[in-house]
């Protein structure tokens, strides 16, 4: 699956952005939330997730990179997320925060930090429906691929149900996503590599011909 990140869109055009991905053979969409705290941006907030949720019928993958998330999992949950990431970072109670997420009838999923060990989550995993693996530290797109998540990504696929996907955000391009592919990921959000191209299309084409 190739993921659009909102974050990457020209945030004038933002209603038109999402049309024109959401036609361009995307999968998914991703949207970061951003607090201003947990990472240093504020973006998205749930009543721009609920204005556009109109406008394409894709999967909305809701990422919320905020402190104490479990205050906002209603909010998006009516706003029209239909996966709801969280990251271990930030949360007190992991097993908790996912069977709330699934109460609302959602997803659930759990976002790893660069340097967060997947042993955070062990004890959890049979109740997720996704772990997404960031490929850059949280906060800024157009950041490098590091390559040590490769290791974690091998890692989480030795122990994970087959069912499970793991996700992969940040620093996919069409030469990162072969590696991380052979190592067993099966979804990637895509920002700067999606947005910064002259043709929506043909980006995502890319991609997925390199899966």
């Amino acid at each position: 699956m190739i993921i659009p990140s909102m974050l990457s869109a020209d945030p004038t055009k933002l209603g038109d952005e999402l049309i024109r991905v959401s036609n361009s053979g995307a999968d998914a969409i991703h949207w970061d939330i951003m607090d201003g705290s947990f990472v240093e941006a504020i973006t998205f907030g749930h009543h721009i997730i609920s204005a556009h949720r109109k406008l394409s019928n894709l999967r909305f993958d809701v990422h919320l990179m905020i402190e104490d998330p479990e205050k906002h999992l209603k909010n998006f949950s009516t706003a029209g997320a239909d996966v709801i990431i969280v990251h271990a970072e930030t949360c007190k109670h992991i097993h908790r925060i996912i069977n709330d997420i699934k109460s609302f009838g959602k997803k659930s999923g759990i976002a790893l930090n660069p340097a967060t060990s997947i042993d955070s989550i062990k004890y959890c995993i049979d109740i997720l429906d996704m772990i997404l693996v960031m490929g850059v530290n949280p906060g800024n797109s157009g950041q490098n691929f590091i390559k040590s998540q490769l290791n974690k990504i091998s890692d989480l696929r030795k122990i994970l149900p087959p069912e499970t996907e793991i996700c992969i955000d940040g620093g996919v391009t069409d030469v990162t996503i072969k590696d991380c592919t052979k190592c067993g990921a099966n979804s990637f959000v895509s920002g700067s590599y999606v947005f910064q191209s002259e043709d929506y299309s043909s980006a995502i084409q890319k991609l997925k011909e390199n899966c």
